[in-house]
């Protein structure tokens, strides 16, 4: 299939020839289609550790929602604020779809250390600071990840110099910013750990997974339910510095 270099997908409904390269693919066993974390990749492994083939698409938790609702994934992970209940992710259940909880996870003002525009500064101050410097460089998320909502919110309607740079990733945004290619954005602390960025914490967020019901005997989502529960990759997504519930 034919895709121009720069795409990063199709939208619905095109249509395009595909010319199936080796004779030993075969569909995955399970499909996840949302918001994209670093700790998923834990829980992933263990569910591939039990010979499973996973299929990860990173198209935000919008994208995951209805990716849930039209039967394309099997689970979509999300972190969305109602802004009615200030809950996240419950008004998300409906008819047929299900929600199980994962982890939460600290969303924050990402820079190089050692940018005196930043350094010493709460993440509001550093807001206001890269708002009112023109020439400073934000990246961006891509439109309905959990992520760009929250940065819409915080921008209260304006658009600063790299806002239609829009990656689809945490990793991408701190590679961006690391590179310097940008000089900030809003990503999870892990990441800016992994980067060696400053990070400035703006608040806890709740990430969690949309079931579509119909797929709950799958063996390869049984495993997948059942690595969320299991200690070990319990231990290794504290390691990250995610706070997961014992409820």
């Amino acid at each position: 299939m034919a895709i121009d270099a720069l795409s990063t997908g199709l939208d619905a409904g095109l249509t395009r020839d595909v010319t199936l390269i080796g004779g030993r693919a075969k569909a995955p066993d399970i499909v996840i289609m949302g918001s994209h974390c670093v700790a998923l990749d834990l829980v992933i492994q263990r569910v591939a550790e039990q010979g499973f083939a996973a299929r990860t698409v990173a198209i935000g938790s919008m994208g995951g929602v209805a990716a849930a609702e039209r039967g394309e994934c099997d689970i979509a992970p999300v972190h969305l604020l109602d802004a009615t209940s200030g809950q996240y992710n419950r008004h998300l259940i409906r008819q047929g779809i299900s929600l199980h909880p994962g982890w939460q996870r600290m969303q924050g003002f990402i820079f190089r250390t050692g940018d005196v525009l930043f350094s010493g500064k709460t993440a509001q101050e550093a807001l206001r600071a890269a708002l009112a410097d023109l020439p400073c460089l934000m990246v961006n998320r891509n439109a309905g990840s959990g992520t760009r909502v929250l940065i819409d919110r915080l921008l209260g309607g304006t658009r600063p110099a790299g806002y239609s740079n829009q990656p689809r990733s945490h990793n991408a945004v701190a590679a961006a910013v690391a590179q310097g290619r940008a000089d900030w954005g809003i990503a999870i602390e892990p990441v800016a750990m992994l980067y060696g960025l400053g990070f400035l914490p703006i608040a806890p967020e709740d990430y969690d997974f949309l079931l579509r019901e119909s797929r709950r005997e799958r063996p390869a989502v049984v495993a997948f339910l059942a690595a969320l529960r299991d200690e070990a990759v319990r231990e290794k997504i504290r390691a990250l510095r995610m706070q997961i519930g014992d409820g």
